[in-house]
């Protein structure tokens, strides 16, 4: 039953942060001039919109690892328009960049609370760090709650923005290599 709750908030955090990642690609699109994924009503962090795009990817893949493993698996996406990507190669790569870059902001702010807690007292280091306590809190109940959350968000994030920086299709960072190269 634990893993099972412990599944479920992890859950919650890849829905908020997966949506904000592809709400980042989006924005970032509509900014350098492609509005397809802005019609597509992709520019938000209502995971809806995001799940009826990538339902398996949203909701049935990362629900049921989250459940069995306690770690949520999953992926989603938001159009773009290829021939606008053609034309504009660097604004592309910074499209693709912006999903990583919103999960290394989820990071930063974790990281923030996690020291501000511990600068409180609220939270300290843990003996032991692993994804789910990479900090611990001073005593039980709230603080808890809020050392798991802050672990979950922290974590996941990192992943989520180290991985997609892989330049490997379909992964962002792959999306991101012209920006390494002359515009020529």
């Amino acid at each position: 039953m634990e893993q099972a709750l412990d599944g479920l908030v992890w859950y919650v955090v890849f829905l908020f942060s997966t949506s904000l990642h592809e709400a980042s690609h989006a924005w970032a699109a509509k900014r350098g001039g492609d509005l397809t994924a802005y019609h597509a009503g992709q520019v938000t962090l209502d995971p809806r919109p995001h799940m009826q795009r990538e339902p398996f990817g949203m909701l049935l893949l990362p629900i049921f690892t989250a459940l069995s493993s306690g770690w949520p698996i999953g992926y989603a996406s938001a159009p773009y328009d290829p021939v606008w990507a053609a034309n504009h190669p660097r604004r592309a790569a910074w499209m693709s960049l912006a999903g990583p870059a919103s999960n290394l902001l989820l990071v930063l702010l974790a990281s923030a609370a996690i020291w501000i807690g511990i600068g409180a007292g609220i939270f300290e280091i843990p003996a032991s760090i692993d994804g789910s306590s990479v900090v611990a809190a001073t005593s039980p109940g709230v603080a808890a709650s809020a050392a798991f959350l802050l672990s979950a968000f922290f974590t996941l994030n990192l992943i989520l923005c180290l991985f997609n920086l892989l330049p490997l299709p379909p992964l962002d960072g792959s999306g991101a290599l012209p920006l390494l190269l002359p515009e020529s």
